[in-house]
């Protein structure tokens, strides 16, 4: 059935080939059935040849590679409308529960008190930070049990993520949706999170961990988007930053 699709549309495609062709040559023998004149049709019909190359040029090499960006800003625009959505109904909270699980915090959260003053060079220098951190999680310090039915009524809203395909364009935000998923399966596939062995908890604090270096550098990546092209997102979102402890959505 498939070939049979593409065969149709190859055929459809022959056809018109064919047609522009015929047209063009019934248009030039009425040229010269007027004019008489092939000398004339053959200058302009060189000169037309001539011109193809550049005209493909432009086609392919600058009007493509111009709508091909701006279709990509399109994209990026859609898929950070997406991530937003995440934020909001998961990925904030998360932030703010991973941190509770976090044996050193403190000291990585002075590194992520985003203002009004970061450059895109500060955005970077804290994305590489965070990629080459090595946190110390402790399952036991923090709630899991509360971490498991928060992430389990969640589970429909992150599979409706994945089912949108334009997301496999956003390989980072992919891996991290799918660390999620995973620390979620985690948790579920455990009839009780009290009383495991230490082995099992450093487990789950690998899990955490995953997830939570991923999540950061997606938060900062989007904060970064907020600050570029809409500052009032922008605003709410650094006053009401989960990994600072004295963040108030009150405007002081």
């Amino acid at each position: 059935m498939y070939k049979s699709e593409k065969m149709k549309r190859l055929n459809w495609k022959l056809i018109l080939a064919v047609f522009l062709i015929i047209i063009s040559v019934f248009i030039y023998i009425i040229h010269y059935a007027i004019f008489r004149d092939p000398h004339h049709i053959l200058i302009f019909l060189i000169g037309d040849l001539a011109f193809v190359p550049i005209e493909v040029l432009l086609v392919t090499l600058i009007i493509e590679h111009l709508l091909k960006e701006r279709e990509r800003r399109a994209l990026l625009n859609k898929l950070n409308m997406i991530i937003g959505t995440f934020f909001s109904e998961v990925g904030t909270r998360l932030l703010s529960d991973f941190t509770s699980f976090s044996h050193d915090s403190a000291e990585i959260s002075e590194h992520l008190i985003v203002t009004n003053e970061w450059t895109e060079k500060q955005f970077r220098a804290a994305m590489d930070f965070v990629t080459g951190i090595e946190p110390i999680f402790i399952a036991q310090k923090g709630n899991l049990n509360d971490l498991h039915e928060f992430l389990f009524g969640k589970r429909f809203f992150m599979l409706s993520l994945l089912e949108n395909t334009d997301l496999f364009e956003h390989e980072s935000f992919t891996d991290l949706l799918l660390a999620i998923f995973h620390l979620s399966e985690e948790l579920v596939a455990r009839d009780t999170l009290d009383g495991l062995p230490q082995s099992d908890y450093e487990h789950l604090a690998g899990d955490i961990k995953r997830a939570y270096t991923l999540l950061i550098r997606e938060w900062l990546a989007y904060v970064m988007h907020l600050k570029d092209n809409y500052p009032y997102l922008f605003s709410l979102v650094i006053r009401t930053n989960p990994l600072d402890a004295d963040a108030s959505p009150v405007v002081s």
